[in-house]
């Protein structure tokens, strides 16, 4: 799952080293409370990227729940602010792990380089690109399955996945991982689309523009 959390008003939510450093360490406290690998993550100044593969149907919402509100006490108690910080509820899409998840770790490691914030995703202190490619260490990002899957040892792993970003990431693909997390959608094939719908039992495809056709009128 990738889901995307922004400051309220697209105001920032960092404001010094020390607010990142709280918010990752209690990201990984949340996400090993509450059942969820952290796979790739992203802390922009107003905006917060992660990329998740949570245990059960609840976890990313308790995740998020209590790192929010532990995050946003936090903020208010250091600078003595009161009132809201996150633009209400965080906005995610499921999506088909086979085609989409490598895309997706790109996607969001390559955010500060499309915010033109860097030249390079290494340059950036603030994302898990320093740990997914070169191998540094974190207390709580996890390895998905078709990382794993890039090479038998650590190494070949990250110097394949360093191989990835050599190539920007398609505009087709950055524009629907965008949409579908913006629209709360699943991000995959038609089947894939209908089987999320009728797991979670509400629409997570996008609709057909135009108005409904009334029962007379042709398909």
């Amino acid at each position: 799952m990738h889901l995307i959390q922004r400051g309220n008003n697209r105001s920032a939510c960092f404001f010094a080293e020390d607010d990142y450093l709280f918010y990752l360490e209690h990201l990984g406290d949340q996400a090993k409370k509450h059942g969820c690998a952290v796979h790739a993550w992203c802390l922009m100044t107003n905006h917060v990227h992660l990329l998740l593969t949570p245990a059960r149907q609840e976890s990313v919402g308790r995740l998020m729940k209590g790192l929010g509100q532990r995050y946003v006490q936090y903020i208010n108690r250091t600078y003595r602010r009161s009132g809201t910080l996150w633009e209400g509820r965080f906005r995610s899409c499921l999506m088909q792990e086979e085609r989409y998840v490598l895309a997706c770790y790109r996607y969001i490691e390559m955010n500060p380089v499309r915010a033109a914030r860097v030249v390079h995703p290494a340059d950036y202190r603030w994302s898990s690109y320093r740990i997914n490619a070169q191998l540094e260490e974190s207390a709580f990002t996890e390895q998905h399955a078709l990382y794993r899957a890039l090479g038998e040892s650590e190494e070949e792993r990250a110097q394949v996945y360093r191989e990835l970003f050599r190539h920007r990431l398609d505009p087709g693909m950055v524009d629907q991982i965008r949409s579908a997390t913006n629209g709360n959608y699943a991000l995959g094939s038609s089947r894939f689309g209908a089987e999320v719908e009728r797991a979670l039992g509400r629409r997570a495809t996008r609709g057909q523009p135009g108005r409904p056709k009334h029962a007379h009128e042709a398909p």
